[in-house]
């Protein structure tokens, strides 16, 4: 039976991606003299893989990512006014208001009454936690882990620090990459909720629908019949 519930923040419980899919957009714009989008977006994507063990997730690793794609792209050719403007770009991405996806409020508290929840996301530690402070979900939730990375082994660590047995234990995330497999892997649970976009980064060509205890839903209020079946 499931005890506890973890729940991913970015694309699960507020908006995320499409704030990034704008932004690159208005990128993709800024660097349309020099090279078509297909081309901008592909060099952007290998330079966020390679600094991502120096960068981590999140905005700020975003925005010098593009900055540095941006001098690539252009030969060094591009100004320093163009420069300001993807930095301009990605404070403007750091100062989005959250915006709480449909039912998320009333569902996270109708789950608190039942359940110990957990709230498990990865990102800039800065921005994760303004935004779980403007959010005004965190009194449900008994912690908060923002972690570098989620895989197995981070889950386990987690999982461990506070206490939780695998088999109690449900994750409800939108990507399967990294809020779902890891966790079935483990012997938890895994609810799957997709969001509109996903990251070129946390796609996977299979879905697990194989695995007894993983669940696909199509809206977050869906959730809650269906946790006493996993």
């Amino acid at each position: 039976m499931i005890k506890i519930i973890g729940f991913d923040a970015d694309d699960t419980l507020w908006h995320n991606e499409s704030i990034f899919d704008r932004a690159q957009q208005r990128y993709r714009a800024l660097l349309a003299k020099y090279h078509p989008a297909a081309e901008v977006d592909r060099v952007l994507f290998l330079t966020e893989m390679r600094n991502l063990p120096l960068y981590g997730y999140g905005v700020k690793g975003f925005m010098l990512s593009a900055a540095e794609t941006a001098i690539e792209l252009t030969k060094g050719a591009i100004s320093a006014q163009e420069i300001r403007e993807i930095l301009a770009l990605g404070q403007e991405m750091l100062a989005h208001p959250v915006e709480l996806l449909p039912g998320v409020a009333e569902i996270v508290a109708a789950l608190a009454r039942d359940y110990r929840l957990l709230l498990i996301t990865k990102g800039d530690l800065h921005h994760q936690e303004r935004k779980i402070a403007e959010s005004r979900l965190a009194p449900h939730f008994s912690a908060i882990e923002i972690l570098s990375e989620k895989d197995g082994a981070t889950y386990e660590r987690v999982l461990r620090r506070h206490g939780v047995a695998h088999d109690e234990f449900a994750m409800v995330g939108n990507s399967l990459k990294s809020d779902i497999l890891p966790v079935l892997e483990l012997g938890g649970a895994g609810v799957h909720v997709p969001y509109h976009i996903t990251w070129q980064h946390e796609q996977v060509e299979e879905v697990p629908h194989h695995q007894p205890r993983f669940r696909h839903v199509d809206r977050l209020a869906e959730l809650l019949p269906l946790l006493p079946t996993l």
